[in-house]
């Protein structure tokens, strides 16, 4: 039955009862009313949100959770970090990427999320030669995605350079080489796959591997309206490469040299100063915070409230995966600025001064854009992914409609996801992936093989 009647669910326009939830056969909403009865037959839920959407991810990373988490000599950062994640690039195989993607997929749709942007430079051999088909890889993650349920937006990344300057490739990334007319080829052999559950756009990986020219070239050969992602300012490193390579700061050399608009996801943007803060929010660009990655690798703090002040968009990725939890991400995403700021109830508006209400619909706007997909909301005309909570939780035990995203973001550690719609399709019930066995054998098998690259 493709229906499911809630009596409470957060609508656009904030919590309302009895609502009466209809999609049809290609998962997207052809009904969502309120103040409904609840027709005979009709599986009943007490308390519904929409799903999130996960903006950022590396999935092949998921492997790595837990496997850097030793000091060596000097002081450790993201550039030791990445010596590693290197090594562990070069070994992997497109069947491992598959089934690393799909244990992540299934363990976010488990925890919340219901879209994911797979931001994916694996593209190569581990030789550094081309696939006999150049999408192989992207398209391993694609059948993740398709066996899990999760919805997707792909983004090949360009990758040409190792530093600013056009500094050749290091013989590690050799797996990561592309020019953009390897990326729109992979494009374009990705555009089949594209549809209510798939979305095909792109990515820059960085100023330091992408110059401002092919950066220009991609973003005006895209067809329109596709997303286009790029790292930026994630580290302090960088901006003092940018500012040593051309006299200006990384953001502030994006938005001078590049027309940067709705399109974009400015991922991690973790050091601004206010004018580039303005100038993000002015771009209609969002900005993609990852809390648990840029805290695992120390790299800084998002200026959150004065973005939030300057009417900035944003949302939320769990990138290297050291959670798969959206809970994780927005509970860190506030208590990091609670920590900085040294006061409480950081992120809300005068028009709504609840937090957990305000991060999770500020997360599904920014997500839902950054995604380029219909999703984002319980809306007529948009993909059916929903989540329902656990009722049965202390947590959730009488409480009051205004009161639910507090208790679920930030009360305990419990998962309260109970079941997960995605795309009009049941993946999650009781807690479990409805293929979690399956996955989790074929990701053991695919961690196991590459085991001995953390030895």
């Amino acid at each position: 039955m493709r229906a499911l009647f809630a009596r409470h669910a957060l609508l656009p326009d904030g919590w309302r009862r009895d609502v009466l939830l209809e999609w049809d056969a290609h998962g997207d909403l052809t009904r969502v009313e309120a103040q409904a009865t609840a027709p005979l037959g009709v599986p009943r839920a007490d308390h519904v949100l929409p799903g999130m959407v996960n903006l950022h991810s590396h999935a092949f990373q998921r492997a790595l959770g837990g496997l850097t988490e030793v000091a060596g000599e000097g002081p450790d950062s993201f550039w030791t970090w990445r010596d590693l994640m290197y090594r562990f690039a070069a070994r992997i195989t497109p069947g491992q990427i598959e089934a690393i993607a799909a244990q992540l997929f299934a363990e976010c749709l488990r925890h919340g999320y219901t879209s994911v942007c797979e931001f994916h430079y694996l593209q190569r051999a581990p030789g550094g030669e081309a696939y006999a088909r150049p999408a192989e890889t992207a398209e391993r993650v694609a059948a993740a995605s398709h066996a899990t349920g999760m919805g997707l937006t792909l983004l090949p990344v360009l990758y040409s350079h190792a530093g600013f300057g056009e500094q050749p490739l290091k013989p590690e990334q050799r797996r990561f080489r592309t020019g953009v007319d390897d990326i729109l080829g992979i494009v374009d052999a990705l555009s089949p796959l594209r549809g209510g559950q798939l979305e095909v756009g792109a990515a820059p990986h960085s100023l330091r591997a992408a110059t401002i020219a092919q950066i220009r070239e991609l973003s005006a050969a895209l067809p329109q309206g596709r997303p286009l992602h790029i790292h930026i300012a994630e580290q302090q490193g960088e901006v003092e490469q940018s500012l040593a390579f051309c006299g200006k700061r990384s953001v502030e050399y994006l938005m001078d040299q590049v027309a940067v608009d709705e399109r974009w996801c400015l991922v991690h943007a973790t050091h601004l100063n206010d004018q580039e803060v303005q100038a993000i929010a002015r771009s209609g660009a969002v900005a993609g915070l990852c809390p648990t990655t840029e805290a695992n690798l120390g790299d800084g703090l998002f200026p959150l409230r004065p973005f939030i002040d300057a009417g900035g968009r944003f949302g939320i990725g769990s990138d290297s995966h050291v959670s798969q939890s959206p809970v994780e991400e927005l509970r860190w995403l506030e208590y990091g600025q609670r920590l900085q700021h040294q006061r409480r109830n950081v992120a809300f508006t005068s028009q709504q001064r609840d937090v957990g209400q305000y991060l999770w619909q500020a997360a599904l706007r920014g997500g839902a854009q950054a995604a380029g997909r219909k999703v984002g909301a319980l809306a007529v005309g948009l993909r059916a992914d929903l989540l329902v909570l656990d009722d049965s939780h202390p947590n959730l035990d009488g409480v009051r409609d205004e009161e639910v995203l507090g208790r679920f973001l930030f009360c305990g550690n419990d998962n309260l996801v109970r079941d997960v719609l995605c795309g009009g399709r049941w993946v999650v019930q009781g807690g479990r992936h409805v293929a979690q066995d399956a996955i989790a054998r074929r990701y053991r098998d695919a961690v196991n093989e590459l085991r001995e690259v953390s030895q």
